[in-house]
């Protein structure tokens, strides 16, 4: 997704009025299904308005899995976010959306968002219950209306009955959509790799993995930091990737000129398992992304202060850290949550 149109804000300013006005009791045993790694932050986001239950989970993730989304249906949600890839869609440089058109970015991994503030390479979206909507209306993605959605729902029996068990209502709305969506993404928590397993004293690491830790720590931190568990400090920042940026990205958003070609710092979890990388996909490997950072980087105005060295830009990184870092990369494969195919709650 490239930008959100004007369009697409108004429905979001309007979904903004409504979100919150459902309220339901929410069982302990329901509770228990958006448990919290014991080694993870308070998550950003709640679910107070927007109680979860089994059944919101499961109707989540039918319409997540389900290309009645799309305007022809033909492509979901899933079509491009595969759970035994963490969500993401490796092999593909751009998101494939429907009729075959590709659009700018590539397809991110999801997963631990309910700690993110923004969504999206640009942060386009503020809030987690309005991530679905972008790609659900995008015209290169799933060329959805929400009018046209709620029909096609309104008119399945098995929806209807759905919807009713989990918000009480006969009349299926916008944001009993987004919060079903919301329920079952907010499940999608990845914590519990070799690195998790490290930090909670449950393994070793190998002396390599213990090394590449050591480069990790002083030279991919500052940005991709472990502080949060997140592997990324949610800030957006220029790699140096163009002299002259091609995809705006923050810019678009803010209109400031500082941040072009600023990105979200992505997060490193599952970092192996989600190639191609950056925002466009341009690097097939993770060795090609070092290449990058040790050799490449662009003297941008903006570029990132943690890439200007003195007169030399980049990270300087010798072969010996590079095969030690990318053993390392290797322990944030979390194998437990990539195996789910319907997750519902971390398990340690």
């Amino acid at each position: 997704m490239k930008y959100l149109s004007l369009g697409i804000w108004m429905v979001i300013l309007t979904l903004g009025v409504f979100l919150g006005c459902t309220n339901q009791d929410s069982t302990q045993e329901d509770d228990m299904l958006l448990e919290e790694p014991t080694h993870f932050p308070t998550p950003n986001y709640d679910y107070k308005k927007n109680p979860v239950s089994r059944q919101g989970i499961a109707l989540g993730r039918r319409l997540f899995f389900d290309p009645i989304l799309s305007k022809n249906n033909t492509i979901s949600c899933g079509s491009c976010h595969h759970p035994s890839e963490a969500y993401a869609d490796p092999g593909k440089r751009l998101s494939e959306g429907i009729r075959q058109q590709f659009t700018t970015r590539n397809t991110p991994g999801l997963f631990n968002l309910r700690w993110h503030r923004t969504f999206f390479a640009d942060g386009g979206v503020r809030h987690f219950e309005l991530t679905p909507l972008a790609p659900l209306v995008n015209r290169q993605e799933m060329d959805g209306d929400l009018r046209d959605l709620i029909r096609k729902l309104q008119n399945s029996p098995t929806y209807r009955a759905q919807f009713r068990q989990v918000f009480a209502t006969d009349s299926i709305q916008s944001k009993h959509v987004l919060y079903a969506f919301t329920q079952f993404m907010g499940t999608l928590v990845s914590a519990s790799s070799r690195y998790d397993q490290y930090m909670l004293g449950k393994v070793k690491f190998t002396p390599i993995e213990q090394k590449g830790f050591q480069v990790f720590t002083k030279k991919c931190s500052g940005c991709h930091t472990t502080q949060n568990q997140l592997f990324t400090d949610l800030s957006f920042r220029n790699n140096g990737l163009d002299s002259i940026s091609i995809d705006p990205g923050r810019y678009i958003i803010t209109e400031i000129g500082s941040d072009s070609g600023r990105f979200k710092v992505p997060s490193l979890r599952n970092v192996m398992l989600t190639p191609p990388y950056m925002h466009d996909g341009r690097f097939a490997t993770i060795e090609r992304v070092l290449q990058h950072y040790n050799q490449e980087v662009k003297n941008t105005p903006n570029l990132d202060t943690l890439l200007k060295q003195g007169r030399r830009l980049g990270i300087r990184i010798n072969s010996e850290e590079k095969e030690a870092l990318i053993r390392f990369l290797h322990t944030l494969t979390d194998s437990s949550f990539i195996k789910k195919s319907q997750p519902t709650a971390y398990v340690p």
